[in-house]
Formats: C-alpha cells, sequence, structure tokens
C-alpha cells in the first residue's frame, strides 16, 4: 500500500512539473506582441490597399484601356444596352472582328454573295466595282489576314431605332496582287503591312434578327 502511494505521488509531480513547463512557456509568449495582419511592422495599422476601380463595360471588352473610353462612346453603348437587352458588347467585338475577316476574305477572292450577305447596298456596291474592274483587268489577289492587333470601339450611336458602332481594327495583312499571267505586280508574300480601318456596323434594334451589317468603310 504505501508502495503504490509512492508511486502515485511521483506520478503527480512529474506531472506537476510539466504543467508547469507548459503554462511557463505560454505565459513567457504571451507577454511577446505579434503583429496580426491588421497591423504593421510597428504594430501601428497599415496603409490602406488602394480599391481597384470598377471598370465600364467599354473599358473591359477594350483590354482595361478606360483612358481610352470617351464620354460619348459610353453613353452610346448604354443607350443601344438599354435599347436591345440582349446586346453584348464583348460579344459584339468577337463578332466584329469575325465580320472584319470575312469581308476581307470575300473581297479578295470576289466572293459576292457573302458580301452581299454580310453588307449594306453602299458597301456593296464598292465592293462589287472594285471586283469588276479587277476582273477586267485580269488581276487576282492573293491575300491574307495575318493577326487583328486590336479591335476597339470608335464611336457608338443610336438613332431612333438604329443602332450605328464604329469599330477601329488594326491588322497585319499579306498583300499580293498578281497579273493575269501569274505575275506578283504589287506587295509581297513575305512582308506583311499593318492595316488600319473603321467599320461602322448597323442594326435595327426593333428587329428579332441579331444579325447586324457592314453599313461604312474608312481608314483609320
Amino acid at each position: 500500500m504505501i508502495y503504490e502511494i509512492v508511486i502515485l505521488a511521483a506520478i503527480a509531480a512529474f506531472l506537476g512539473l510539466r504543467l508547469y513547463s507548459v503554462l511557463g512557456q505560454r505565459a513567457d509568449h504571451e507577454e511577446e506582441h505579434v503583429p496580426n495582419r491588421f497591423e504593421g511592422p510597428d504594430g501601428a495599422p497599415p496603409p490602406a490597399a488602394m480599391p481597384r476601380p470598377a471598370l465600364t463595360p467599354v473599358a473591359a471588352a477594350q483590354g482595361e484601356q478606360a483612358d481610352a473610353v470617351l464620354p460619348a462612346v459610353e453613353r452610346g453603348v448604354r443607350a443601344i444596352a438599354a435599347a436591345d437587352r440582349q446586346f453584348d458588347i464583348t460579344g459584339f467585338l468577337e463578332g466584329a472582328k469575325g465580320a472584319y475577316g470575312m469581308v476581307l476574305e470575300a473581297f479578295w477572292t470576289g466572293d459576292r454573295a457573302t458580301l452581299r450577305e454580310l453588307c449594306d447596298d453602299d458597301v456593296y456596291a464598292g465592293f462589287d466595282a472594285a471586283i469588276t474592274a479587277r476582273d477586267e483587268a485580269g488581276e487576282t489577289m492573293q491575300n491574307a489576314l495575318i493577326r487583328i492587333e486590336e479591335a476597339t470601339i470608335h464611336s457608338a450611336t443610336l438613332d431612333g431605332k438604329v443602332a450605328r458602332v464604329a469599330v477601329r481594327f488594326v491588322a497585319d495583312i499579306a498583300a499580293v496582287t498578281r497579273d493575269r499571267d501569274g505575275t506578283i505586280i504589287a506587295g509581297s508574300l513575305d512582308d506583311a503591312i499593318v492595316s488600319r480601318d473603321v467599320w461602322t456596323f448597323r442594326r435595327d434594334v426593333t428587329s428579332s434578327a441579331p444579325d447586324w451589317v457592314l453599313d461604312e468603310t474608312d481608314e483609320g
């Protein structure tokens, strides 16, 4: 019996020493100030983070170039979106880039059917006349759209129910013109040229058809 009491007393003493050691170390550490994530290294609150400005729909679609977005463009885009709930500026720009490539390819190859579908009467007439003159001269174009470097909103207006959005394209194009014998008379297959164009697309916002047509072309 006495032997068991001695063993229990020894165990109790050992546990007491361990508990004191742990509590003593914890108390020592609690005396030290540990900066939390809301404090600076000297204990003072850190400077407030600069909030990221919210991007307008046009700026977001144009690669966050907020400084390049004119107020008139922003107002025009908002007016079009208010009249046509399905209008999406990012989707529109993607569609405009696709139309840019299709129209150029159709013009280069003389595909009047595609041009007729994508262009209004005046623009189609201009392409048609150029294709006719090229055919009469016996010339062919061997052009290729290498890449579209930039596609940004140049202007946007809503006139009654007619929306017009002008897009400025900057693209690299390999341009070659051959005569009726196949000899290159202009351009080069090795060097691409930089093309800058402003194309205006038009749509009746009350129409059930989602298609935009090319309303005007200009150098940009």
